[in-house]
């Protein structure tokens, strides 16, 4: 649902619509039902971007955050890293956002199965105790 009813409320520069998008959700453990409600706030004036619009860029804007930042997150442990100094968060960014194109552009859907194992406890088959195996040597680079 989307309206204009709002516009003139909010402290918003440039706000156009409003829009609440409900959904059933299940979770897939346990089956558990249950039902959400978001809201944004858009620029577009109902002219340009009608409800069907609006829920099309939503599920676009999911989609970016499914197959980039959660990837990113998840596999590549961003949200961990302790780096924080001058530009070095965004080189690093950078530098996942290529690998992650890389992988997907060699017909890896799965990023996480595609991405060698990082540092962890060491493997019977190390070469030598007390060390893991480099992502480096992995059959994904060759």
């Amino acid at each position: 649902m989307a309206s204009t009813a709002l516009v003139g409320y909010l402290d918003w520069p440039g706000a156009q619509q409003v829009f609440r998008v409900r959904c059933r959700v299940i979770a897939c453990r346990t089956g558990v039902v249950h039902e959400e409600a978001t809201y944004g706030i858009t620029s577009l004036a109902p002219g340009r971007a009608d409800a069907a619009r609006l829920l099309r860029g939503r599920r676009a804007h999911w989609g970016i955050e499914n197959r980039s930042h959660w990837v990113r997150d998840v596999t590549f442990g961003e949200d961990r890293s302790r780096v924080r100094v001058c530009s070095i968060p965004e080189v690093l960014a950078a530098l996942r956002n290529a690998t992650i194109g890389l992988l997907r552009a060699s017909g890896h859907d799965r990023i996480a199965a595609a991405w060698p194992p990082g540092p962890g406890p060491p493997s019977p088959s190390s070469a030598s105790p007390g060390r893991t195996q480099s992502p480096w040597n992995s059959p994904h680079l060759a």
